[in-house]
């Protein structure tokens, strides 16, 4: 007696199998033209797999959501510069902990490797200032010596480095991780042997301007082509940019709400980058164990011998204390860190309420009359210039290149409007006037924000939603960096 039911199942099973196996043949083709995708008879178009972008290293996904960005208790010091107003952060990624003496040393290594023997300025430009810890009453002279150069300290944050050095870094990092991916693609091998303008550089590898010992190159389906040509970014292959995160970035980051949300709100607002107002944590293990590293009360950095409160008289090894729900490590206390935002007191009113951010600067890879993209440097870089504003007048979102001052410091926010206003074209560079630096404010346009209590603050100060600045070409033993970078694809990660 015939099974109908079995069979049936059995021919439905070869039907799939069958659909299968013509799909895979299939190539996929365009929508517009009916044209394959990655054919070199018909132009060799390339189309690159949809990829979910990896984590680079030493990153953590930060998914992305909306929250009240801002001061979470009254301010001690009766500024008005914290106003909380609700905005929307994109996903993005962030470094599990702050860049630590070990990562920069390695970063000094490179430089001095590959630019020391004709360019020791770079070395030495990057290098950090150890006389951060030179206190006029004090004995710290030994950690000018050793905070950054003795073993002991390899796994502690680096402090003494400015926000522009901090920038410098990420870039160096961008170059050096997307070089690793190539070669790990098979794409590049190793080359020991890189020397001045000879050294891999992203933006001149994409430019052409680049070949490093090619391993096996990227097959070109272009039949005009030479077979092989360099990787693309459309490939998927390369990572974006790591850089200092913004402003709301960071600050959303350390709170890591992730763990207090449910059906879509919010269920407790913290004040700290973990639940409650204390600074203890009841773990039974580790109970009444401090949870930051931060000064408890006049002259006490550190508690009482045998009985150590934070367990840190200087900044903690990066690993220290326990992460908030977002796996980010002292985000409250230890040290200080930089941000991108260009700072001023208004910032929260006037910036925009999705991915806030005051330092906009447009600026555009530098190219040639014919539009081709000019010789890199001598250190192997590509150069950049801020865009050509007569080519933006008709635009509706912005009309200038550099528009940190915008709402705040240009022309059209004074409140005088004369002569004296005219600093440059169009009154455009007019923070002086507003800002009267020396005399009545320490605000310029090299005021940068600077988020996160350190090991020589006080309890209010771990609150992230607290502000703070310093100018980028300055430095201190109490604030480092981490390192941020865009998401892109899907804001939940893995596919979703």
């Amino acid at each position: 007696m015939i099974d109908f039911k079995r069979l049936f199942l059995l021919l439905l099973g070869f039907a799939g199998i069958a659909l299968l196996m013509s799909s895979c043949k299939s190539k996929e083709r365009s929508r517009t033209t009916g044209m394959e995708y990655n054919n070199p008879d018909n132009g060799g178009f390339e189309v690159a797999k949809t990829k979910n972008q990896i984590t680079g290293p030493g990153l953590v996904l930060i998914e992305g959501g909306t929250f009240v960005m801002g001061a979470t208790e009254e301010n001690p010091f009766y500024q008005w510069d914290n106003q909380p107003r609700r905005v929307t952060v994109s996903s993005f990624y962030m470094d599990e902990t702050e860049v630590s003496n070990l990562d920069y040393q390695e970063y000094i290594y490179w430089l001095n490797r590959v630019y020391g023997e004709n360019y020791p300025s770079v070395v030495q430009n990057a290098l950090p200032d150890t006389l951060v810890w030179i206190d006029k009453l004090s004995y710290n002279e030994p950690l000018v010596e050793t905070y950054f150069r003795h073993p002991s300290y390899k796994d502690y944050p680096v402090v003494g480095v400015n926000w522009l050095q901090a920038n410098d870094y990420a870039k160096w990092r961008s170059d050096r991780v997307n070089e690793q991916l190539l070669i790990d693609a098979g794409y590049l091998d190793y080359d020991p042997d890189q020397k001045d303008d000879n050294n891999f550089n992203t933006e001149a590898y994409l430019a052409g301007q680049y070949e490093g010992l090619v391993k096996e190159g990227k097959q070109d389906l272009n039949k005009e082509g030479t077979g092989t040509r360099n990787v693309r970014f459309e490939d998927g292959i390369l990572l974006p940019d790591y850089r200092l995160p913004t402003e709301a970035e960071w600050e959303y980051a350390a709170y890591g709400l992730v763990g207090n949300t449910l059906y879509n709100r919010v269920v407790e607002r913290k004040t700290y980058p973990w639940n409650g107002e204390a600074v203890r944590t009841d773990e039974t293990k580790y109970y009444g164990s401090f949870v930051a590293n931060f000064k408890r009360g006049s002259g006490d950095y550190m508690g009482v011998a045998g009985d150590l409160n934070d367990g840190a008289s200087l900044p903690a090894p990066v690993f220290s204390y326990w992460p908030n729900d977002y796996g980010l490590y002292n985000m409250a206390g230890n040290v200080s860190e930089w941000t991108l935002d260009v700072y001023r007191p208004l910032s929260h009113q006037d910036v925009a309420d999705f991915n806030p951010f005051r330092g906009t600067v447009v600026k555009v890879i530098k190219t040639d009359m014919d539009g081709h993209v000019t010789p890199k440097d001598s250190l192997g870089r590509i150069e950049y210039t801020e865009i050509d504003e007569s080519k933006i007048t008709n635009r509706d979102n912005f009309r200038k290149a550099n528009n940190i001052n915008y709402k705040d410091g240009d022309y059209q926010s004074g409140i005088q409007v004369g002569s004296d206003w005219t600093a440059g074209p169009d009154g455009e560079n007019t923070t002086s006037k507003m800002y009267d630096y020396g005399k009545t404010s320490l605000i310029t346009d090299k005021s940068r924000v600077v988020k996160g209590g350190s090991w020589k603050d006080g309890v209010y100060f771990l609150s992230p939603g607290v502000r703070r600045f310093m100018d980028e070409d300055k430095s201190s033993a109490t604030v480092g960096f981490r390192c941020a970078m865009n998401r892109v694809g899907s804001p939940a990660g893995n596919g979703r």
